[in-house]
């Protein structure tokens, strides 16, 4: 796997609650869009979308560079990267684990979070004292 960013600097992600506060997919986007715009700001876009309704409020709007399907099932994947049809990156988000991820795959997204493989480590605590 690899990180598609960095930090919270180098991309602006629309997540259901930005989504929410802001009425809606469309003025979300077209908020983040005037943001980029009036700071002079270039930076892509990824939306996460709760419904394939979504899906077509985005393809309708556009503004976008990724389209974050959350939750999604593997059906109603498919359908979206149908509908999609390779004019925006898609990416899988949310519940997948090692035993669903092929699955997910097979419906043709371009990026499939895992969170699962990091949701069971145990952390470590690591510390530079000195020790007599």
């Amino acid at each position: 796997g690899l990180n598609h960013r960095m930090g919270l600097f180098d991309m602006i992600m629309l997540k259901d609650n930005h989504i929410d506060f802001a009425g809606g997919v469309e003025q979300a986007i077209r908020m983040a869009n005037e943001y980029l715009a009036k700071t002079g700001r270039n930076l892509d876009i990824e939306v996460e979308t709760r419904s394939l309704n979504d899906v077509e409020t985005v393809l309708r709007v556009g503004g976008v560079r990724r389209i974050m399907l959350d939750n999604f099932t593997v059906s109603d994947t498919r359908k979206a990267v149908e509908m999609v049809n390779g004019r925006f990156e898609t990416e899988s988000s949310g519940g997948i684990n090692l035993s669903t991820i092929r699955d997910y795959a097979l419906c043709g997204v371009d990026y499939i979070s895992v969170g699962a493989i990091t949701h069971q480590i145990k952390s470590i605590d690591m510390n530079l004292k000195k020790v007599e």
